[in-house]
């Protein structure tokens, strides 16, 4: 089973507009345009382009945590919903796969808790979540060998206008927060009850369906704190 969890969660060619959105990300950053950006989002320039590289390589991976008994499921599929083409993978086994995705939730989750405990915006980063997490959960649609997905911007749009109504010294670090962890809560884990019936042979949590709106976000974050503030922000220690 393990080979058959492992799989791109887009179509190659939507996958690939990713990678030269990175590429791209990564001439700027040598050109020293967004290396000041970085710094305020709390981490080196380095460090950012291993958040987004190891989120990129993660997306192929995905930890499996059981087998939800359910339909029939698709296998070996490509599903299209808002624009965007997710891969349903080649699978044998009965039941839905439940499993987390590394480059979609794992590492926004571990960055997301170092931005949190960083700036100490423990009360700002809840309202972020919890709003995000309405939002998408008002707006994600269950699919069909799919699982749950969210259109690609909404993430994005939603993320950008509350950073900036909370906070503008801390933009940058509360949307990467709001916008990773809220679409995690709001898309997937609030709708853990319904996927069981939607004949998906892996339902991956940060993955196919939502995985392209967290890696947006992540770019969003470093795009944010170049216009946020004037000054870096302050971490609490």
């Amino acid at each position: 089973m393990g080979s058959q969890v492992h799989y791109l969660p887009l179509t190659p060619v939507f996958f690939s507009i990713l990678v030269f959105l990175f590429v791209g990300l990564i001439i700027l950053i040598q050109l020293r345009i967004l290396r000041y950006a970085y710094m305020k989002l709390g981490v080196s320039p380095v460090a950012a382009l291993f958040l987004l590289f190891g989120s990129l390589i993660g997306s192929y991976f995905n930890i499996p945590i059981t087998i939800l008994p359910g339909a029939p499921v698709r296998s070996g599929q490509i599903v299209e919903y808002f624009g965007m083409q997710y891969v349903v993978p080649l699978v044998v086994q009965p039941g839905t796969v439940l499993a987390v995705n590394v480059g979609g939730a794992v590492i926004p989750t571990i960055m997301s808790t170092y931005l949190v405990i960083r700036y100490q915006l423990w009360f700002k980063a809840a309202i972020a979540v919890a709003a995000i997490a309405f939002i998408i959960h008002a707006m994600a649609t269950p699919v069909h060998g799919i699982g749950i997905a969210v259109p690609v911007f909404v993430p994005v749009v939603a993320t950008a206008i509350l950073a900036f109504i909370l906070s503008r010294e801390y933009a940058a670090p509360l949307a990467y927060i709001g916008g990773s962890m809220g679409t995690l809560i709001g898309a997937d884990l609030l709708n853990l009850d319904k996927i069981g019936g939607l004949g998906a042979p892996v339902a991956s949590i940060g993955g196919a369906g939502t995985f392209d709106g967290i890696f947006l976000t992540g770019i969003l974050a470093v795009l944010l704190a170049g216009i946020a503030s004037p000054s870096r922000p302050r971490p609490a220690w």
